[in-house]
């Protein structure tokens, strides 16, 4: 590039956007990279505040604003996703589907770390909406030199940074434990709970039994969901460490791997998830998943059910963000709540 005086400009090429600004109506290029400046045109670009501008030259050792956008963009975009045009530098990632969105964070903060370019996604982990923004991208400066964006690479690594795994909708099946609803002392008020939950996502309930407090009997329950295809199966009722509750050892008998009985969030710290060796989850549900708003079982749906394995580590993090404030209008996923970095 090289800065000259606007008046000057007359037939020169401009290598970035130039932006007008009117508040409360646009804020839009009113000029195009490449675009060849006409002296109609001087007027409007002093009326923006732009006595000076970059003009272009070739340099063989520097990317365009445009230019290295799109190689943070190759950096970027994974399956399920589109980017649009640059615009004024930037190019943002939109996702094509319903799904679980995923960031490489250590990765990510590498990128971000070499310096004169930036990747700002939306919160990773969370369910996504067709046409939702994933991440925006750009360079700082008009110019960056190519070496710069060959670091970029090299933090980068391999695969794409970011992933949009869709969720199918699962068959599954419900478990509701406890002797106060097998005899009809109180009515089931969980699972309608989970119906509402999982419906948002087009689930399907395949299979419901009421059990008592019998270690046998819900070990016997489970297997028979999963022997009649439920692709994953949720136990409600008796995660405390009370002596009648009985649920997480009976899930530990029908033959599943426990990753995790106990996570550092409030609500849910009761939660529990096993796997089979096929790989169907088998989940018991503390209680508080039937009353609170927002629990640890809201950041566990989506990836049960895009088939994103639960596991000690991820677990393990969600100590910092894990507490939620019940605030008094829920904005959730609009919040601080599982959003720990």
């Amino acid at each position: 590039m090289k800065l000259i005086r606007t008046q000057d400009a007359v037939g020169q090429v401009l290598c970035h956007d130039i932006t007008q600004i009117i508040p409360g109506v646009t804020k839009d290029a009113v000029f195009r990279k490449g675009h060849i400046v006409r002296e109609e045109d001087i007027p409007v670009l002093l009326s923006v505040g732009k006595d000076h501008l970059y003009v272009w030259e070739n340099d063989e050792t520097t990317l365009h604003e445009n230019d290295a956008a799109d190689v943070l963009r190759e950096l970027c975009q994974g399956e399920n996703m589109h980017a649009t045009g640059p615009k004024e530098g930037k190019i943002e990632l939109v996702a094509d589907c319903d799904g679980l969105f995923l960031a490489d964070l250590e990765r990510l903060r590498a990128v971000n770390a070499v310096g004169e370019m930036m990747i700002a996604t939306r919160s990773s982990g969370f369910a996504v909406k067709k046409g939702d923004r994933l991440c925006g991208m750009r360079v700082i400066p008009l110019v960056i030199k190519k070496e710069k964006m060959e670091r970029a690479r090299a933090a980068a690594g391999g695969p794409p940074l970011l992933r949009l795994i869709p969720m199918p909708p699962r068959r599954y099946g419900v478990v509701t434990t406890g002797n106060e609803v097998f005899y009809g002392r109180i009515a089931d008020q969980f699972t309608p709970v989970l119906q509402e939950k999982l419906s948002e996502f087009g689930c399907e309930m395949a299979a419901h039994e009421i059990v008592g407090d019998d270690c046998e009997k819900i070990t016997a329950s489970i297997r028979r969901m999963l022997d009649g295809g439920c692709e994953l199966v949720l136990c409600t009722g008796g995660m405390s460490v009370d002596p009648d509750d009985r649920t997480p050892l009976a899930i530990k008998n029908t033959g599943a791997a426990i990753v995790g009985y106990g996570a550092p969030m409030l609500p849910g710290a009761m939660f529990l998830a096993a796997y089979m060796e096929d790989g169907r989850a088998v989940c018991g549900l503390p209680g508080c998943v039937m009353y609170a708003k927002r629990t640890i079982f809201d950041l566990a749906l989506p990836r049960l059910l895009a088939g994103v394995p639960i596991t000690a580590e991820w677990l393990a993090g969600l100590g910092n963000g894990g507490l939620c404030l019940n605030c008094p209008e829920c904005r959730f996923p609009n919040c601080g709540f599982g959003k720990g970095v």
